[in-house]
């Protein structure tokens, strides 16, 4: 079922057939892990993520298997990489001709990671060689997608994006390595795949690391997980609301304040749930630009929006760091962070 770009759906709408027993047989184990990637990847980029991150990132491979269902293991993680996001994301780049990296990719690779653990302790030294050839090729396809933006003029914004998704990729992979036997030499492939976001700067001519200080400089504020928005069932109804990499929420948040699937009362939500989301995240701008673009967007006076939200969220509205924010233009929010991330490569060194 995996075997295609669909298959986690396959899979999905298959998981009703399963059986849970006390005692699963190996083949009852294998569906499960496969269940687990397909969950995942279908929701991670979504309002409301699946929590399996531990079983299929270390948990599923300390399990006593026979060494045959590990490799199967791994053979599912492989074609989980070729799953589509297309209809499940918008948090992706494609510029460079070697196809979408997206926050999806970090999640894999923290599934190999586990893997490359296991192999190793379990002495495969065929599957192990597998699967850092794997972690390999795709931290060199997301290093290259990164360099050829790098290099492209008047691209910033998508390489602030672009940072973010390698960062939080590269986290992913310390995630599956911290999985790794401590009584095991892992010497060598901790400096190859580890801390390639901290201190590791030399793999892939440190790319990431050029990476992970624009995030950190700009757009580590943005890295939440928007609890603020996860009360809010009409962002679940369509494709359309998904959240693009924060902080460029403008043209969502236009989407939202016209899009003919939500009620006005809808509308109110959400605005309500930015503004919440403006209180308790500090530093963050991507609610900030939402809310603009909502305001911007929304065909009506905004009291008809204001008297559908509580007193607090109508007060917060009113709030003059709130109204420095939205009053700023799109053009002038996302000019200011173009000159940021000129000012960020120039500290080290890099230019378009």
């Amino acid at each position: 079922m995996a075997a295609h770009p669909f298959g986690f759906l396959d899979i999905i709408f298959h998981a009703p057939t399963l059986r849970a027993s006390a005692n699963p047989t190996p083949a009852e184990r294998l569906d499960y892990f496969a269940l687990c990637l397909a969950c995942h990847h279908a929701t991670v980029a979504t309002f409301i993520p699946t929590d399996v991150d531990s079983k299929i990132r270390g948990v599923l491979w300390q399990a006593r298997e026979e060494p045959a269902q590990y490799r199967c293991m791994l053979d599912v993680t492989l074609q989980a990489m070729k799953w589509d996001i297309s209809k499940i994301s918008t948090r992706f780049s494609q510029l460079s001709g070697v196809g979408p990296v997206s926050g999806h990719n970090g999640e894999t690779l923290g599934v190999l990671g586990g893997a490359l653990g296991c192999f190793i302790k379990n002495n495969d030294a065929e599957y192990a060689e597998l699967a850092a050839q794997t972690i390999d090729a795709e931290f060199a396809r997301e290093a290259h997608e990164f360099n050829y933006v790098l290099n492209l003029n008047d691209h910033e914004i998508d390489l602030l994006k672009l940072a973010s998704s390698l960062t939080h990729n590269c986290g992913d992979m310390d995630q599956g390595i911290s999985f790794w036997s401590k009584t095991e030499n892992y010497t060598a492939y901790r400096a190859r795949f580890g801390r390639l976001a901290h201190e590791n700067t030399a793999p892939y001519g440190g790319t990431f690391h050029i990476a992970a200080h624009l995030y950190k400089r700009i757009m580590s504020a943005e890295g939440h997980r928007h609890y603020p928005l996860r009360e809010v069932r009409a962002l679940r109804a369509s494709p359309d609301f998904l959240l693009p990499l924060g902080p460029f929420f403008d043209d969502w948040g236009e989407k939202i304040g016209a899009h003919p699937a939500l009620s006005t009362a809808e509308r109110a939500e959400v605005l309500a749930a930015l503004l919440n989301g403006c209180k308790k995240i500090p530093n963050q701008l991507g609610y900030y630009r939402a809310i603009a673009g909502l305001l911007r967007a929304f065909n009506g006076p905004l009291d008809k929006l204001t008297r559908l939200m509580p007193a607090a969220q109508r007060q917060l509205l009113k709030d003059p760091e709130v109204k420095r924010h939205i009053a700023l233009k799109k053009v002038s929010f996302e000019s200011s962070m173009k000159k940021k991330a000129q000012a960020a490569l120039a500290g080290i060194g890099r230019s378009h």
